[in-house]
């Protein structure tokens, strides 16, 4: 039976560290550059609706990597943009390729394409998760702390898919995790009462100095989301306060390592000083959307 990608509450924990298993383990091949052609002759689709540099970079390069083929496909470019229905795409694309790759605005339509497939998909970013993103996150955590666990999380900034999808990870993986936003701009309340049916430990807060308080792990990304840009200057105002920056670390843990799904708004949600700080783990986190797709593919499609 095939499986997908779409939303880390759809996996067990020990699923997702299987993941990380193989991830640890294609990365050192590749430092190694020993050949791990695990998807030889197979194809990835790669459906875009939404502009990428990492997710596009890193899915093609991965699927190369891997012995197999990536296929940029825009929506500007193709049938899907001209109002094919996800339904048709999703049974042409099967007898196709071995596996798709989707990168849009609406999850719902990401779950209609995967209910439709035969063949597995990936949620390469919606408006609601960015699963594999997070977890290149975990990933990087677990290099730098040695595990996962035991962290204290902190998340400063907008509730949007990375948050919910911080709040996804701390349901499933158990971690402590502190999210503060400004009023208005809280994460998705179906995503918060899901993570409190499943017993997950977060706070949530209107002070970003409150959640830094001795935390580990400090997160951020840009005030205004793709599709959300004429939102930018309202966002500023409402946003001031909201970064990551001197006076943050200051409050947190000393040995604390701070994360950006990039790219960043420097000076904004992050200061300059920071993500090019000796806390910044943040291009350490980009690599890892390689190896951590890699082995997301590799799981799915082999």
């Amino acid at each position: 039976m095939k499986k997908d990608f779409l939303c880390l509450t759809d996996w067990t924990v020990a699923e997702l560290e299987a993941i990380f298993d193989l991830t640890r383990d294609l990365k050192a091949r590749q430092k190694r550059q020993e050949s791990h052609h695990l998807l030889k002759g197979k194809t990835l689709g790669m459906l875009f609706e939404k502009s990428s540099t990492r997710t596009r970079v890193s899915f093609e390069v991965g699927m190369y990597q891997l012995g197999g083929h990536a296929l940029f496909l825009s929506s500007s470019t193709t049938q899907m943009g001209r109002g094919e229905p996800i339904k048709d795409t999703a049974r042409v694309m099967s007898r196709y390729v071995d596996g798709i790759m989707i990168r849009t605005f609406s999850h719902a339509a990401v779950e209609e394409l995967a209910r439709l497939s035969d063949i597995p998909v990936i949620n390469g970013l919606t408006d609601s998760f960015h699963p594999c993103q997070l977890m290149a996150d975990l990933f990087t955590v677990i290099e730098h702390k040695q595990d996962y666990r035991n962290q204290t999380y902190c998340w400063i900034g907008d509730g949007n898919n990375m948050a919910n999808s911080w709040i996804n990870a701390a349901a499933v993986f158990g971690f402590e995790l502190r999210i503060a936003t400004p009023v208005g701009y809280e994460p998705d309340p179906g995503v918060r009462s899901r993570a409190e049916r499943m017993g997950a430990r977060i706070t949530y807060t209107n002070d970003p100095l409150q959640a830094a308080r001795g935390a580990q792990v400090l997160n951020t990304d840009v005030w205004a989301s793709m599709g959300r840009e004429q939102e930018q200057k309202a966002r500023e105002k409402a946003f001031t306060g909201f970064q990551i920056n001197r006076e943050v670390l200051e409050v947190a843990d000393p040995e604390c390592i701070v994360l950006h799904c990039l790219p960043a708004h420097r000076d904004e949600e992050i200061t300059d000083e920071v993500i090019e700080g000796p806390h910044s783990v943040v291009f350490d986190e980009a690599e890892n959307r390689l190896h951590v797709q890699k082995a997301i593919m590799a799981t799915l499609m082999k």
